[in-house]
């Protein structure tokens, strides 16, 4: 029961604060207004700017910035106890995540959609634009690399997941093609196509669907990894309408269906108990769900100290940098009223701090209805024993204090403890021996190998319940921190809530790969879409200047401008030239060898995207030589940096917000601890892991670990130097004409929203 109130408490929470502090941000701070325009309606191309639903829109927001982010954060984080886990998500999500998704979105919708880190240059000079958007490129390269080895994996490890997310493409290619074409509503084919994803789960181990998953699970990894960057290019090089929408709108409705799912599982496993359990020989009984996780946990085995590492560990779900992007990249170009910022902005972070906080139960609580284990990973020898007569007398040398465990059927295991003596009739003819020594099967006088040596096998795995479950997936910070490990717990977790509610454990598992990998793929074609934004941004910058684009008085670039803005450097006035018009002016003049001409187009960009992060997965692991098998993992050698340089990433827009809310007179003394938190954190647990460490936690510089030490420098660096700058503009003074005051779109004298 105590997990059922925990995640309705925060729901109800999270609900309050939508209503009453997500309200007050939107509508008294940002003065969000039913009828201002939006960069979707007045740059509508058709491609990237498409005025769209509010419920699309939130579906493609939140998939966006949902990926496995909420499930892999919080589900190693609970190794610290799950109160830290739960306050941090809580709090974070209400009062820094929410408040840094809505303001990036409000931000970007008032300066014609163009990302955060261009606008950084109009409201706080070039060097600062300069340094954001390169940040932005080396996240994101990480993102897209890592994120193809995190689809593949989990894929492989969840093959009945395969073949539904692979029709999940074409079903919302279909889906998007008729709703443009006949202006037909989305909800009904997405309701459709969503009905035959799940029927491809119920029967993917029928034939020919069994056969297919397990082939491709059987692909080598870089075949996976290139093949979802393949269909990222595809992906963010078509229209939005074509692929992203439809596609985030079905997965929009599989978060639904699946938290419908998870709660009502939740719910019935806290009432009546998880899923029908043998504790003896013909004998049920539905175990009670509990919290077996401590609430505090200072010194895991092996782990890093809580604190700050926690707060770089739970990032989606409290609070991500990576969230600016796709708030100010892709969403921004389709909102089409502005008080829909609200729902898709701080309303999509309050739903990920919900999932997030179902993650949390399905470790804390979920895995305690029963986890499988490798015999390895539980200690002392483990066999199975087959007997032909049906029944066995636990011979002598099983001593007192040593256990017997009873299998039913895979994954169906119960653990039972029998005694000396005890005759067992075995309705499966199975018996599992698991003293604290080996058994002596080579001694011929042996009562077992007397019965039957010839069925005697090591066995896959056995089933794990209560504080001994997660005790056991949670031994150590080694073993709770791989990515299977992570992945499988919510999964796992999860599963068994699903399964309180009759349904199959292996339909139960599918429906949970299907929805992690849906999600990583979702969060992988959208940083694509951003990387290229991000790349063609800053190619311009290279290009040669467009006539009477640069500023007369400092020789800042000025394309990116509004007509007649006021440089943000010097205060000089911008000649009227159209933006798109300076563009194929810049690309005209350049030269064919100059390589960002061909960056600054959108096949260039996303081609460079793509090559780079497949070149950086191709290498293999840390340790590992070179080989088709080790091959696709080098998003790995990278991913210790990504924690704290996404949550770099988050102050930096939290210093952007600050000054475009300073540029337009608003309040902000709502949004200094949250800047200041996220400017600290982050910075001190990159500073641990890259010079400090401990024993058990070597540092980057200890383990001579060069790469990262080198980034984490290079990172930290270009920290300090864009604080100090926004520092030094702020003491300045920050003209509302500098760019943060431009209200795009609004009619000549049309009265400020905010004053």
């Amino acid at each position: 029961m105590n997990a059922l109130l925990l995640v309705l408490g925060v729901g109800a929470a999270l609900l309050i604060a939508y209503f009453t502090y997500g309200r007050w941000v939107s509508r008294r701070v940002f003065g969000l207004r039913e009828d201002a325009p939006t960069p979707a309606v007045l740059h509508e191309d058709g491609r990237d700017y498409c005025p769209t639903k509010r419920g699309i829109v939130f579906g493609h927001h939140f998939t966006s910035i949902a990926g496995t982010g909420p499930i892999v954060g919080p589900a190693i984080a609970v190794i610290w106890g799950w109160v830290p886990a739960v306050l941090w998500v809580l709090f974070g999500s209400i009062f820094i995540g929410a408040v840094h998704d809505l303001g990036a979105l409000v931000v970007s919708l008032r300066n014609k959609g163009r990302s955060i880190g261009d606008i950084a240059g109009d409201i706080l000079g070039p060097r600062v634009r300069l340094i954001f958007l390169g940040v932005l490129i080396m996240g994101l390269w990480i993102v897209l690399a890592i994120f193809g080895l995190v689809i593949a994996s989990v894929m492989r490890l969840y093959p009945g997941s395969i073949f539904p997310i692979l029709l999940q493409i074409p079903l919302a290619v279909i889906i998007g093609i008729v709703v443009h074409r006949q202006g037909r509503s989305i909800l009904i084919p997405s309701v459709v196509a969503l009905v035959v994803m799940y029927l491809s789960v119920i029967f993917g181990n029928v034939w020919p669907l069994s056969v297919f998953n397990e082939v491709a699970a059987g692909l080598p990894l870089i075949l996976w990894v290139g093949g979802l960057l393949v269909y990222a290019y595809i992906a963010s090089v078509l229209p939005v309408w074509v692929l992203l929408q439809p596609r985030d709108y079905i997965n929009s409705l599989q978060l639904i269906s699946c938290l419908g799912l998870l709660v009502a599982g939740l719910i019935v496993a806290a009432l009546f108990g998880g899923y029908g359990q043998t504790v003896a020989p013909e004998s049920m009984e539905r175990l009670p769900l509990e919290i077996v996780a401590p609430a505090l946990n200072m010194n895991p085995e092996g782990a890093p100290p809580m604190f700050p590492i926690l707060f770089i560990t739970i990032a989606c779900g409290a609070i991500s940098g990576f969230h600016c992007l796709v708030a100010s990249g892709t969403t921004s170009k389709q909102v089409s009223c502005e008080r829909d910022a609200q729902v898709v902005g701080y309303g999509s972070m309050l739903t990920e701090g919900f999932l997030a906080t179902l993650v949390i139960a399905a470790c804390v609580a979920g895995l305690g209805l029963g986890l499988v284990k490798a015999p390895d990973r539980i200690g002392g020898a483990a066999y199975y024993i087959s007997l032909p007569g049906g029944e066995v007398e636990l011979a002598d040398h099983v001593s007192e204090d040593e256990q017997a465990i009873w299998v039913q059927d895979n994954p169906g295991w119960a653990l039972v403890l029998f005694r000396p003596g005890q005759r067992i009739e075995l309705t499966r003819g199975i018996v599992q021996m698991r003293p604290r020594m080996a058994l002596p099967l080579d001694d011929p006088d042996s009562a077992f190998n007397r019965a039957n040596t010839a069925n005697v096998h090591v066995p896959s795995g056995v089933q794990l319940t209560g504080n001994l479950a997660y005790s056991k997936q949670y031994e150590s910070w080694s073993a709770a921190g791989s990515l299977g490990s992570m992945v499988g717990a919510f999964v796992t977790g999860a599963a068994n809530f699903i399964r309180s509610l009759g349904i199959p454990i292996e339909i139960a598992l599918a429906l949970m790969g299907v929805f992690v990998a849906s999600f990583a793929a979702t969060t992988m074609d959208t940083a694509c879409r951003l990387q290229r934004y991000v790349i063609q941004e800053l190619s311009r910058t290279f290009l040669p200047p467009a006539a009477g684009r640069n500023c007369a008085g400092c020789g800042y670039d000025l394309s990116g401008l509004e007509v007649g803005m006021a440089c943000p450097e010097c205060g000089s006035g911008a000649p009227p030239v159209d933006g798109s018009l300076a563009l194929k002016s810049q690309r005209a003049k350049a030269s064919s060898l100059n390589p960002f001409k061909w960056l600054s187009t959108t096949h260039g960009a996303t081609l460079f995207a793509v090559v780079t992060a497949a070149g950086l997965a191709s290498i293999p692991a840390p340790g590992q030589t070179f080989s088709i098998e080790s091959a696709g993992q080098g998003g790995l050698i990278l991913w210790p940096l990504f924690g704290a340089t996404n949550q770099i990433l988050a102050g930096l827009a939290f210093l952007v917000i600050s000054a475009w809310l300073i540029a337009t007179k608003r309040p902000r003394w709502f949004i200094v601890i949250p800047t200041a938190l996220m400017i600290v954190l982050p910075a001190w647990a990159l500073i641990w892991q890259a010079f400090v460490g401990d024993v058990q936690n070597p540092s980057w510089l200890a383990s001579g670990r060069w790469l990262l030490v080198g980034t984490a420098l290079v990172t930290l660096a270009l920290e300090a130097w864009l604080v100090v700058e926004v520092v030094a503009r702020l003491n300045r003074g920050v003209d509302p004409g500098d760019g943060g005051a431009r209200f795009d779109g609004f009619p000549d004298g049309e009265e400020c929203p905010a004053c």
